[in-house]
């Protein structure tokens, strides 16, 4: 993988790839061939073509962003978040947020944050006085994911201090749950990648092709069941069989193809 900068990067973009460069390296334990270089004038296809890499993480003034070929671009972006947001201020219901009951001061585990639209909505329905952590296990969304955090400026109010809040943990949700004592959160939320896809989601093309495929498994729920104080929320394709086989009793259908599990404890 190539890491490198915007045309003409001011000496803080050449920083942020230098520290994003030693990231990748400690993280993947050296397994990825990563090398930090300069962009010059040369364009993406121009430094795959000298370089004989086709990925490339690049690092602009705003953000970062991870490019593989015949795939589309990957970055950070709130997506639905913001208009969710926009409607919590507004008075109007989420029917996520509903179903978590969620409450100031809640403590939530995102087990499959992804781009953290979910975890973001979260950490500022908890108004400031909870604890969202979110956990990717993918090398590649998980810095995304981090740093688009630590980067991003909204003009939703509120929002900015909601994702400066998240913690972003690189982990495997079953390992993670496992280490976790008992009612240790209030809300415990699993968004895998659904069996059953939605392939006309647009906020999803970019991350399809590097996210975990695994299906939720039971030991994972048992371990939920354990940490979650008040509720566990599974999201899935409103046909899943998932909701049935992993004993979420409930399941709140929508309009859309989207569906909540719910496992009240």
């Amino acid at each position: 993988m190539l890491i490198t900068t915007s045309y003409d990067p001011q000496p803080e973009q050449w920083e942020a790839a230098l520290a994003l460069s030693g990231q990748l390296k400690q993280l993947d334990g050296s397994q990825m061939a990563v090398r930090l270089v300069e962009r010059k004038q040369f364009s993406l296809p121009r430094l795959r073509q000298r370089y004989s890499d086709s990925d490339i993480m690049l690092v602009s003034r705003e953000r970062i962003e991870y490019y593989q070929e015949h795939q589309p671009v990957l970055f950070f972006h709130p997506s639905t978040a913001a208009i969710r947001i926009k409607r919590l201020i507004n008075g109007e219901h989420d029917p996520l947020m509903e179903l978590s009951a969620i409450q100031a001061g809640d403590r939530i585990l995102d087990c499959t944050a992804g781009l953290g639209s979910d975890a973001l909505v979260y950490s500022f329905a908890t108004q400031g006085n909870g604890q969202v952590t979110a956990l990717e296990s993918r090398i590649i969304p998980y810095l995304v994911l981090k740093h688009g955090l630590g980067m991003y400026h909204s003009e939703v109010p509120g929002m900015d201090e909601a994702m400066r809040r998240i913690e972003v943990v690189q982990a495997d949700h079953y390992d993670y749950l496992q280490k976790q004592p008992d009612n240790s959160y209030d809300i415990v939320y699993l968004d895998p990648m659904f069996r059953k896809p939605i392939h006309e989601s647009s906020s999803i093309s970019a991350i399809r092709f590097l996210a975990d495929p695994r299906a939720v498994t039971e030991l994972t729920i048992l371990e939920a069941r354990r940490v979650a104080k008040r509720v566990i929320i599974l999201k899935e394709h409103r046909d899943s069989g998932e909701f049935a086989r992993l004993g979420f009793a409930a399941v709140k259908r929508s309009t859309t193809k989207i569906a909540y599990g719910v496992i009240t404890l």
